[in-house]
């Protein structure tokens, strides 16, 4: 590609990008996925709990995401979970966390 064809490239992708209004868009998917994950984790480790150890899930699932958001995020999110799985509250949490599902999964959607 010569000089010319790239600077065009770059323009163009800028312009299409704007016109877009792409990093909106990718804003407010981040905004809705984030309020659909954790109801999502309480769900899966609900589910889970009926055939393995309750902890054992949950730490598992806390390793995983510790590679993935660092220690300090992990951590936070294991505090979540370990408040919402008190078993006083847990069919509290669980109806509170697919209500939350259902509302950030529209959310994800309709941004798409």
């Amino acid at each position: 590609m010569k000089f010319k064809e790239i600077k065009y490239l770059v323009t163009q992708s800028f312009a299409e990008w704007s016109e877009d209004k792409a990093s909106r868009l990718a804003a407010a998917l981040a905004y809705y996925t984030i309020f659909s994950i954790l109801p999502l984790l309480i769900i899966i480790i609900a589910i889970a709990a009926q055939v393995f150890e309750r902890s054992l899930v949950q730490q598992q699932l806390v390793r995983q995401i510790a590679t993935l958001v660092g220690q300090t995020g992990a951590e936070a999110i294991e505090a979540i979970l370990e408040n919402a799985s008190e078993p006083e509250d847990s069919l509290l949490a669980a109806i509170v966390s697919i209500i939350t599902l259902l509302l950030g999964a529209s959310g994800v959607f309709g941004q798409l």
